[in-house]
């Protein structure tokens, strides 16, 4: 029998082409005859009132959509935030807690989580235990012309996750340029000692408030919660220079500190010893003036008692200016001829005086002996080493 009368369309040999293959992937087509048949046997296993009941199949409905439903449920935890997408547009952000969005595919919900501090390095990169250098960013300008090298890091944490995820395509990459731009804005109006010294405390407050103005202007939900400088310092090719620079003005500034410490403490002394002397100049000219009215006084009434009585008058005054005369003097004159009755006398503090100064002398050479016996005694000890 020929092989056209078969009711297939297979060759001779059993194959499409004649030589017995297997029928192609790409021409098998699904029966959906079997497939359907399968279906219906399940769904009367599952409900035994059999397929054809019309009540079992709105139940089924029913029961697939109220699950359908319950998949709307979702919880945020309490350090995520939850972003709800409809048909891929964000419509609204959720606090931690249990929501409820509609079902997939309608509504999606994403929960970033936004208590995770996210570090930024700028001018350097932490790879494992290693550090690598970037100059293209660390290397600024000051504000007098110098240049400095910087290295720093910026702490942010994600504040509105919905704004993240969707406001910026790289908010990582912004908050780097952002935070790079505002730093060699900072560093552009500041000078190069401030920058290395004093100023630092300031660098780090203004860059961190920029910076978050920036970030807010472009709605990107990052709260920066830290900016550290980690390393400002001159470029390596002249930071031998540099120090020794530094070095020489902290020397001036100590010697301008210590000349007004001089200054401070000169001056108001100064004026205290002109002070000084001119209240003990206003004491001796009152003084002066005292004693030169009582010395006037005294004179007038000398005058009058030598005008009442010249011989008594005269005597006294001998008397009292021999008496001025030799008060202060060592030497005592007896007139032995008129009998005066005066004792030898014996000169008691100059013995002690001469004594004193005998004794000086035998203590200053006990003392030159003990020292030479004592470079005796270790010259000896040299010479028996």
């Amino acid at each position: 029998m020929p092989w056209k009368e078969n009711n297939n369309d297979d060759g001779p040999w059993g194959g499409p082409n004649g030589r017995g293959d297997k029928p192609s992937k790409k021409k098998q087509s699904i029966n959906f005859d079997t497939y359907f048949a399968n279906l219906k046997d399940q769904i009367k296993k599952i409900f035994p009132g059999g397929g054809n009941n019309k009540k079992n199949v709105l139940l089924a409905c029913l029961i697939f959509f109220i699950l359908w439903l319950l998949t709307g449920f979702y919880k945020v935890n309490a350090n995520e935030q939850g972003v709800v997408l409809r048909f891929g547009e964000w419509v609204r952000t959720t606090l931690p807690g249990l929501h409820y969005h509609l079902p997939y595919p309608i509504e999606i919900a994403k929960t970033p989580k936004v208590t995770k501090v996210n570090k930024t390095e700028i001018g350097f990169r932490v790879i494992g235990t290693s550090q690598r250098m970037l100059l293209e960013e660390s290397l600024m300008l000051t504000g007098d012309e110098n240049i400095v090298d910087i290295n720093f890091s910026v702490f942010w944490i994600i504040d509105d996750a919905g704004k993240f995820l969707f406001k910026l395509r790289n908010p990582e990459k912004s908050v780097k340029s952002v935070s790079e731009s505002v730093m060699r804005e900072v560093i552009g109006i500041t000078p190069i000692v401030d920058a290395l010294a004093a100023g630092r405390q300031e660098i780090e407050t203004k860059s961190l408030s920029k910076i978050q103005i920036v970030l807010d202007n472009y709605e990107s939900g990052v709260k920066i919660t830290q900016l550290q400088l980690q390393k400002v310092d001159p470029p390596d090719q002249v930071i031998d220079s540099f120090r020794d620079v530094q070095r020489a003005r902290a020397d001036k500034e100590k010697v301008i500190n210590e000349a007004i410490a001089y200054k401070n403490d000169l001056i108001p002394r100064a004026r205290g010893e002109a002070e000084q002397i001119l209240q003990e100049a206003e004491a001796y000219k009152r003084e002066i003036v005292a004693r030169s009215e009582g010395d006037a006084d005294r004179f007038n009434s000398v005058l009058k008692a030598y005008k009442n009585n010249e011989d008594v008058t005269r005597n006294r005054i001998y008397l009292e200016t021999l008496e001025k005369i030799f008060q202060n003097a060592t030497k005592v004159i007896i007139d032995t001829k008129q009998g005066s009755g005066v004792l030898p006398y014996l000169p008691l503090p100059e013995i002690q005086k001469r004594n004193k100064r005998k004794k000086n002398k035998l203590q200053n050479l006990e003392n030159n002996n003990l020292e030479n016996n004592n470079l005796e005694n270790n010259q000896k000890t040299k010479n028996v080493e």
